[in-house]
C-alpha cells in the first residue's frame, strides 16, 4: 500500500489553493482561560460547503483524467463529503452520483441536491451504503471518490493543517476529530514529517470508539451501532487511514455525549460561530482532560458547520 508523504500534501495544496478558502484561525480568551491552554481554532466550518471535506474532494476531482471525467464521480456519504464532491464536480463540469443514508441531516440532503448531484437514498448501515454505491457505479460507470479511504482525498484533507501551521507557528499539539480518519491521517502525514515535535491527538465519541480501539490494539476494529450526536464520526477507519494513524498519530482520546454538547455550546456562545457536533469533539477532549493540556499551544481543526438548526442539542 502506497502511503502519502508530506510532499504529496504540499502538492495537493498547490493544486487546490485557488479553489478553496484559506479559512481563518480564531482564538477565544474565555475558552483559553477555562481550559488553561492556548487554543487556535482552524475554522473549516467556514470552508466552501461548510466543511474541510471540500479540500479532499477537490484534489481528487482535479487529478482525474479527461476520459474518466465523462462518466462522472460517485460516493457514499452522510453529508459533508457528499456536498463537497457534488460542488467540486459541478465546478469542474462533471456529473456526481451520491448515495446517502435516509437518516442524514436534512440540511446536508438539501445541500447535496442544491449542488446538482443525483442522490440515491439507502438504509443507514455501511453495508447498505456500499452495496447501493456498487450498483450506482455499475449503472453509470462513474469513478468512486471515497469519503476518506483514498490517497488523493487524504492528501487534500492534510492541507488544512498545512495552512494552520502557516498561520500559527509554534504549536505543541494539533487536534482533529476522527471518524473515517481522512483528516487525521492527512494531518499526521504532513505534520509528522515537517514538524516532528508537534503531537497529533484525535478526539472520538465514546459511543463510536472504533478508531480508539483499533489504535490501542493495533488491530482494525469496525464500528458497531454507533449512537452519537457527532453524525460525521459514525464511520469506521479505512485500510489506508488506519495504516497512517497507527504509524503517525500520538493518541486518540474518547469523550462522552454530554461533554460534546457542552463544548459545542461553548463555541457557539463564546466565539459566535456555528459548528456541528463532530467539530466540538477535540475541545471536549481538552475540557475533560485539562491537566494533560495545561499551558500547551493547541491547534484544533473545526471540521464543519453543517448543523440542522431545527434540532439543536441544547
Amino acid at each position: 500500500m502506497k502511503l502519502p508523504a508530506a510532499v504529496d500534501v504540499i502538492d495537493a495544496y498547490q493544486r487546490i489553493k485557488a479553489l478553496v478558502h484559506q479559512t481563518p484561525v480564531l482564538t477565544s480568551r474565555s475558552i483559553n482561560e477555562i481550559c488553561g491552554a492556548e487554543i487556535y481554532f482552524k475554522c473549516e466550518n467556514l470552508q466552501k460547503v461548510g466543511a474541510f471535506k471540500y479540500r479532499g474532494a477537490t484534489n481528487a476531482v482535479l487529478l482525474l483524467d479527461e476520459d474518466i471525467r465523462k462518466n462522472g464521480v460517485a460516493t457514499h456519504s452522510s453529508g459533508n463529503h457528499a456536498a463537497a464532491l457534488a460542488l467540486a464536480a459541478k465546478i469542474n463540469g462533471i456529473a456526481a452520483y451520491i448515495v446517502m443514508p435516509e437518516n442524514a441531516p436534512e440540511i446536508k440532503k438539501k445541500a447535496v441536491a442544491g449542488y446538482g448531484a443525483q442522490i440515491t437514498f439507502c438504509q443507514p448501515t455501511l453495508e447498505a451504503r456500499e452495496s447501493t454505491l456498487e450498483e450506482v457505479v455499475r449503472k453509470t460507470g462513474a469513478t468512486l471518490i471515497h469519503p476518506y479511504n483514498q490517497w488523493e482525498v487524504v492528501c487534500g484533507q492534510g492541507t488544512a493543517s498545512l495552512e494552520l501551521l502557516q498561520q500559527q507557528r509554534n504549536l505543541d499539539i494539533i487536534m482533529t476529530p476522527v471518524g473515517g480518519g481522512g483528516l487525521l491521517s492527512g494531518t499526521a502525514t504532513y505534520v509528522k514529517q515537517q514538524f516532528p515535535d508537534v503531537k497529533i491527538i484525535a478526539g472520538e465519541p465514546a459511543k463510536a470508539d472504533d478508531a480508539y480501539q483499533s489504535f490501542k490494539s493495533g488491530v482494525f476494529q469496525p464500528v458497531v451501532n454507533p449512537d452519537t450526536i457527532a453524525d460525521g464520526l459514525r464511520t469506521s477507519l479505512g485500510s489506508l487511514t488506519f495504516e497512517i494513524i497507527k504509524d503517525k498519530v500520538d493518541d486518540i482520546i474518547t469523550v462522552g455525549e454530554g461533554s460534546i454538547k457542552d463544548a459545542m455550546r461553548m463555541i457557539w456562545e463564546r466565539m459566535k460561530i456555528i459548528i456541528e457536533p463532530s467539530s466540538a469533539v477535540p475541545l471536549s477532549v481538552v475540557l475533560e482532560n485539562k491537566e494533560s493540556f495545561k499551558g500547551k499551544k493547541i491547534g484544533v481543526v473545526l471540521t464543519g458547520g453543517n448543523v440542522d438548526l431545527g434540532k439543536l442539542p441544547f
